[in-house]
């Protein structure tokens, strides 16, 4: 589907299926279709290798904008304006997905039928990688002072550097169990920045696995 040269509005595709199907998953499903039907430019069309990790953040954001003021209400009579608020909303769930690189691996991941963010057995059980987080969470927990954590946001954002380094290459010679696996180390990557993000002298550290 080409959006240059259609209306961003969808037709009411997929209502069936809703209500058939369990709507949660059938949402959850719809977040990441959207991310090919409403940015095709910049999604991936085919599981990798034919999927591609790396982003044009810049071409993407321009894709975004150009899209959000088609679908803007107030560019829409009254009796759509309903829906074209569902596709704005629909169109930055995409732009989100693909924006983010560990909300983008796992889309990718998603296209090959692995689910990183809900399945079991693929969390993380290397002891190393466990003591890195559970240091790190201490670390954050016990600072007084957002300078002293410095060094750990430098460390970390290295780390999240090179996952998406071997995530570009694996996606590019289709190994999806590096990917997999480097999905999930990403994850607490992200996890630990947006502790550090959201610092708070006293807070208590929750880091998901």
């Amino acid at each position: 589907m080409d959006v240059r040269n259609s209306s961003p509005l969808p037709a009411g595709d997929g209502v069936t299926e809703q209500r058939s199907g369990n709507r949660l998953e059938f949402a959850r499903k719809q977040a990441s279709h959207d991310a090919l039907r409403f940015l095709p430019h910049h999604s991936p069309r085919r599981p990798p290798p034919k999927g591609h990790f790396p982003i044009d953040q810049r071409a993407l954001r321009r894709e975004f904008l150009r899209l959000q003021a088609k679908a803007h209400p107030d560019m829409h009579p009254a009796e759509l304006k309903a829906r074209a608020e569902a596709t704005s909303a629909r169109i930055n769930e995409a732009y989100k997905t693909l924006s983010n690189p560990l909300l983008r691996a796992q889309y990718l991941l998603s296209l090959r039928g692995v689910d990183v963010a809900e399945d079991e057995s693929l969390k993380v059980e290397d002891p190393e990688l466990l003591m890195i987080v559970l240091e790190a969470r201490e670390e954050i927990e016990e600072a007084t002072s957002e300078s002293e954590l410095e060094g750990q946001r430098a460390v970390n954002d290295e780390r999240i550097r090179e996952s998406e380094e071997v995530l570009e290459e694996a996606f590019r010679h289709d190994d999806i169990e590096t990917a997999k696996r480097e999905a999930v180390k990403l994850r607490y990557w992200v996890n630990i920045q947006e502790s550090l993000n959201n610092w708070e002298a006293g807070k208590p550290i929750v880091l998901q696995h």
